[in-house]
């Protein structure tokens, strides 16, 4: 196994322990070495979501869908994250993005969430 793969399962095991901080600063390390591991900003980012610690979840979950717009997992951490801090407006707004940018056969169930999503913002059902 890699340090790489050793640090991501130690701080997976740190998460599941409950013991976010410390998980946080192994991704966070991980991240100086190596700062577009995707798993690890992905880890790093639902940290920060299951603490409340919005703003720094935002900030991760915005990063990953600049390196790889059309990503549905990417994009639903960050329409989440927007969702709920309240805004629906910006999340509205990363539905759209994602929509324009996805490949539409590999993304279809993402596509498939967000349309039902929007129907429900709309009022529809």
């Amino acid at each position: 196994m890699s340090e790489t793969e050793t640090t991501l399962t130690k701080a997976r095991t740190l998460l599941e322990a409950g013991n976010g901080d410390d998980a946080r600063m192994l991704l966070l390390e991980l991240l100086r070495r190596d700062k577009n591991n995707q798993a690890a900003l992905m880890m790093l980012g639902g940290s920060y979501f299951s603490a409340a610690k919005l703003q720094e979840a935002e900030m991760v979950f915005e990063r990953l869908v600049i390196m790889e717009p059309g990503n549905g997992k990417f994009s639903v951490a960050l329409f989440n994250t927007l969702w709920k801090q309240g805004r629906q407006d910006e999340a509205a707004e990363e539905i759209r993005r994602f929509m324009s940018a996805a490949d539409k056969v590999s993304e279809q169930e993402t596509i498939n969430q967000y349309v039902a999503i929007t129907k429900q913002m709309a009022g529809g059902s």
